[in-house]
C-alpha cells in the first residue's frame, strides 16, 4: 500500500490510477486490481443512494461507507471524501477528518482552496487530497467546463499551487479545460488526478459504476469497459424464469446445490 508521501513522490515517474468504491464487494474487487488509490467519494449520494446531488450526503453516511470499503480493501490506499457541511471551519474540518480516519480511511479529500481547513487537517497528522475545478458540493459556476478563459485558468493554477504549497499529497482536477489542466499539472509539485480534464494530468479517476457499465447513461467522457448492468439483468432474469418454471415451488432448481 502506498502512503500519502509515496503517492506524492510518484509525480513525474508514472501515472496514478484511482477509482471509487462505496461497498465491500467493490472494494474486494478493486483491491486486487493494482490501483494506487480507492476513493470513497461523496458521489455515493448519486451513484449508490440515488440522491439528486452529493449535497445530501452526511458525515455519518461517509463513515458508514468508508468502513465498508476498508473491510474489503487491505492493500490499497483509501481516501475518504469529506461531505458538504463537514468542514465549514478548521476545527470542524479536523473533527470530521478524524472520524473518517477512524472509520478506516488513510487520507481525506475536500473541495476548494480552503487553506485554513487544509492546513489544520494536515497539522493534525492527516493527509489531505485537494480538489479544484468543478466543485459538486457547491457547484460554483454551474456544471460546466472550467478554465476556458485565461483569467479562470489563472485562478485554478493559483488555487492548485496554494493547495500544493499547503502540503496536499495529490489534487483532483475535475471538469477542467484540457489545456488549463495541463498548465496546473506543470505548475505544481503535487500530482494531479483528472476527471473530465484531459490526458495531461498525472493520473486519472473515474466512478467505478461508470467504468463497468453498472448505471445507464454514463457521462460522455467515459468509455465503459464492461456491461455489468446487462450481466446482472440477464442473471436475474434467468433465475426468475427458473423459479417460475419449477413444478415444485418448495424445491427451486435455482437454489438447489
Amino acid at each position: 500500500m502506498l502512503s500519502a508521501p509515496e503517492i506524492r513522490a510518484q509525480k513525474g515517474h508514472r501515472g496514478l490510477a484511482m477509482l471509487t468504491a462505496y461497498d465491500y464487494p467493490m472494494a474486494l474487487a478493486l483491491d486486487q486490481a493494482g490501483l494506487d488509490v480507492i476513493l470513497v467519494g461523496d458521489s455515493l449520494g448519486e451513484v449508490a443512494l440515488g440522491f439528486d446531488s452529493t449535497r445530501s450526503v452526511s458525515l455519518a453516511m461517509m463513515e458508514h461507507h468508508v468502513r465498508a470499503v476498508a473491510n474489503g480493501a487491505t492493500r490499497t490506499h483509501i481516501t475518504g471524501d469529506m461531505p458538504a457541511g463537514s468542514y465549514d471551519d478548521p476545527a470542524q474540518a479536523v473533527q470530521s477528518a478524524r472520524a473518517l480516519i477512524a472509520a478506516g480511511a488513510h487520507s481525506v479529500k475536500l473541495e476548494g482552496a480552503l487553506l485554513p481547513q487544509v492546513e489544520a487537517i494536515i497539522a493534525s497528522g492527516i493527509p489531505v487530497m485537494g480538489h479544484v475545478g468543478l466543485l459538486p458540493q457547491t457547484a460554483i459556476g454551474g456544471y460546466r467546463k472550467h478554465g476556458r478563459s485565461m483569467d479562470e485558468a489563472d485562478r485554478l493554477v493559483d488555487d492548485a499551487r496554494a493547495l500544493s504549497d499547503a502540503g496536499c499529497f495529490a489534487i483532483v482536477i475535475e471538469c477542467v479545460d484540457a489545456d488549463a489542466a495541463r498548465r496546473i499539472t506543470e505548475a505544481i509539485e503535487t500530482p494531479t488526478i483528472g476527471i473530465a480534464a484531459g490526458s495531461g494530468c498525472d493520473g486519472q479517476v473515474l466512478v467505478s459504476a461508470d467504468l463497468v457499465g453498472l448505471l445507464p447513461d454514463p457521462p460522455p467522457f467515459v468509455a465503459p469497459r464492461a456491461d455489468v448492468r446487462a450481466i446482472i439483468q440477464g442473471a436475474a432474469a434467468e433465475f426468475a424464469a427458473d423459479v417460475r418454471a419449477t413444478a415444485t415451488p418448495t424445491r427451486h432448481p435455482a437454489c438447489t446445490p
